[in-house]
């Protein structure tokens, strides 16, 4: 699941690695539990973030852990900062 942790103020996200097709950038998916309004259930919520990985050293598959970063194209506003995990 997600993790929102800070790293002074920038956001410290947790998730997956489900594309590195890209040169030097991959496509990391992280899920968050909010619980719902009226039923008072948990629903898991996915979102995708295009992170910069300068070494292409991610897999699909990997854990990682991406922190906030200037715009480094339309769309990729992360940046790796370490593999918690690496896929079997």
């Amino acid at each position: 699941m997600a993790e929102f942790k800070y790293q002074g103020n920038k956001r410290l996200l947790t998730g997956l690695v489900i594309s590195d097709k890209a040169d030097k950038t991959i496509v990391v998916r992280v899920e968050t539990l909010v619980k719902h309004p009226l039923l008072k259930k948990y629903i898991r919520r996915r979102k995708k973030f295009m992170a910069h990985d300068p070494a292409n050293d991610c897999g699909v598959g990997d854990t990682v852990q991406i922190v906030e970063s200037r715009p480094m194209s339309r769309r990729k506003r992360w940046h790796l900062v370490k593999i918690l995990e690496k896929a079997v």
